[in-house]
């Protein structure tokens, strides 16, 4: 490969790594054609881009951003594809989805929200940290939960009161 594509290569990464919040550094070796296209198409359905890199060439543009991603450097060895998402856990849920068939991909690192995950141990942790409209969900949920309360504890009262209004009229 000429130094111009690699250049054009390194900047073109460089260019996704500055526009990611998160993405995922996975070894997909060893997977056969079938269950390549297939774990592909799962990363097309859920928005999850999935790129064969060399190391080099990815190691060089995360030092060209300014960022530290020193910590995933040491992850950078042997076979090397990187998820790119806009959904923190999506990767790690479909990584998790994938293995239940096959022993692959196996997660070398990620960076999400300025934050490292080392190893395949963490694919755990990753699936099950909550994206950012989830936890706007909770947040509102929680912020619902005492004005309901309080509109339903006048309206049973309301109907309490109304209640005994009206057996006091009877009598």
């Amino acid at each position: 490969m000429r130094r111009e594509d690699k250049a054009v290569i390194i900047d073109n990464l460089a260019t996704r790594l500055k526009e990611a919040n998160h993405f995922y550094l996975t070894d997909v070796s060893d997977l056969n054609a079938e269950q390549t296209s297939q774990l592909r198409r799962k990363c097309f359905e859920k928005n999850v881009e999935l790129l064969v890199v060399k190391n080099t060439l990815l190691r060089k543009a995360m030092e060209q951003i300014g960022t530290d991603y020193s910590e995933l450097f040491g992850q950078l060895k042997g076979a090397t594809s990187i998820m790119f998402t806009e959904v923190a856990n999506v990767p790690g849920k479909l990584i998790k989805e994938f293995r239940a068939k096959c022993d692959k991909p196996i997660l070398k690192g990620a960076y999400v929200e300025q934050s490292f995950y080392i190893g395949d141990d963490q694919i755990e942790t990753l699936a099950h940290i909550k994206s950012k409209s989830e936890l706007i969900a909770d947040i509102i949920a929680l912020l619902q939960s005492p004005a309901k309360n309080v509109v339903s504890a006048l309206q049973s009262s309301g109907q309490n009161l109304t209640g005994i209004l009206k057996t006091l009229s009877e009598k």
